[in-house]
């Protein structure tokens, strides 16, 4: 699936001037970055995909002091040439495998380890749907019944008028959106290009400007914008940073081994639908939090709806939760380009996260391999 691209790789160049006040030669230069990130070589991503903080501006998500304990289980029973091959053909960097919150597997490669941070790309949008579960519980928003307009007043008169919280979740707005990255004039590669009066947000000031297309909750489009809006409405209810806030909520309590980084938008804004740097065990510990339901973070059954199909995305057996994938046999998952990768299966109690640095952004052959060894992966903890 096309996740996260050229709008996240404009967003991480034009913010640079707003949210570091850089010069202007210094702005062009990162713009350049930015708008070449789709392209990197191979070595570029395998030096930058750990290091984007090196690049990018943005916020610290702040661990806290207790670690939870990811303990050893059993080994998982699997040949090392088999997973020498997967990590070689997916040109993986990191694979672990939980089951029972115990590691059944850990896998590092090119020149990634425990240590590090990787990436998450459009995994972050599963995390910021997180935190719409966290201002819930904490009395911020309602209930995802409640309409945008009530928490962003600017979209009102526009095509979000009547939309629901929910439906920005689920991508069911039915506003007009075009996510095609080979499209220098899709609304994807565009919206973070255009001048923002003084004040505005621009994630805002750019979505109030598309048109309806369908009836809101009648169909389902993939749009990067309107999980930077959900970005935008949990900020504007908590009147936090999401960086803190997914600090206070997640990272310090759940017991995150290390502090993440989140890039910013041209208004210094967290990217919401993507550019989280997270460890490998952490990106597993995320998965392992939205398998035990997380009890004190979100509602008791925020995840249990999160990670059920609610909208059909036109795939037989796939759905699109609040921000998660479903797959079948009731599995559910983050993902996000380069073959980033959280996928939970209910059944086993296990998690399996992957970072990647794949020779495409977005590939279909790639993704049915990948799949089909994460199934082989979950079969064998069934054993």
């Amino acid at each position: 699936m096309k996740i996260w691209m050229l709008a996240g790789a404009l967003a991480l160049a034009t913010m640079a001037g707003a949210a570091t006040g850089q010069s202007a030669q210094d702005t062009n230069s990162l713009r350049k970055i930015g708008a070449e990130v789709l392209f990197w070589s191979q070595a570029q991503r395998d030096a930058n995909f750990p290091h984007m903080e090196k690049i990018f501006p943005g916020h610290v998500v702040k661990a806290g002091g207790k670690v939870r304990a990811l303990p050893a289980g059993k080994p998982l029973g699997m040949s090392d040439a088999e997973l020498d091959a997967f990590i070689a053909s997916q040109n993986i960097s990191g694979l672990i495998v939980l089951q029972d919150g115990k590691i059944r597997l850990e896998r590092y490669a090119r020149g990634y380890g425990r240590e590090g941070r990787w990436t998450s790309f459009s995994v972050a949008k599963s995390f910021t749907s997180t935190l719409v579960g966290a201002a819930i519980k904490d009395g911020y928003i309602k209930s995802v019944d409640e309409p945008v307009t009530k928490y962003i007043p600017e979209l009102a008169g526009s095509g979000y008028d009547g939309v629901t919280i929910a439906q920005l979740l689920t991508m069911t707005s039915g506003v007009k959106w075009n996510e095609d990255y080979t499209d220098a004039k899709s609304d994807v590669a565009r919206m973070f290009l255009e001048a923002v009066p003084a004040g505005e947000d621009p994630t805002v000031y750019y979505m109030k400007k598309l048109p309806r297309e369908t009836a809101p909750g009648s169909k389902w489009v993939y749009k990067t914008g309107e999980t930077n809006l959900i970005g935008v409405l949990v900020m504007r209810a908590t009147k936090k940073p999401l960086a803190d806030y997914l600090s206070e909520k997640v990272w310090r309590p759940y017991g995150m081994e290390q502090d993440a980084f989140w890039m910013v938008d041209p208004s210094g804004h967290e990217v919401s639908g993507c550019c989280l740097s997270v460890s490998l065990r952490d990106y597993a510990r995320m998965g392992q939090l939205a398998l035990e339901g997380g009890k004190g973070v979100v509602p008791a059954n925020w995840f249990a709806d999160s990670t059920r199909p609610h909208a059909d995305i036109g795939v037989p057996g796939r759905g699109y939760g609040y921000q998660w994938w479903t797959y079948p046999q009731g599995r559910f998952g983050a993902q996000g380009i380069f073959g980033q990768t959280i996928r939970v299966d209910p059944k086993t109690k296990t998690v399996i996260a992957v970072s990647a640095a794949a020779d495409k952004a977005s590939d279909r052959d790639y993704g049915l391999a990948r799949t089909a060894f994460l199934d082989k992966l979950f079969a064998a903890t069934a054993k």
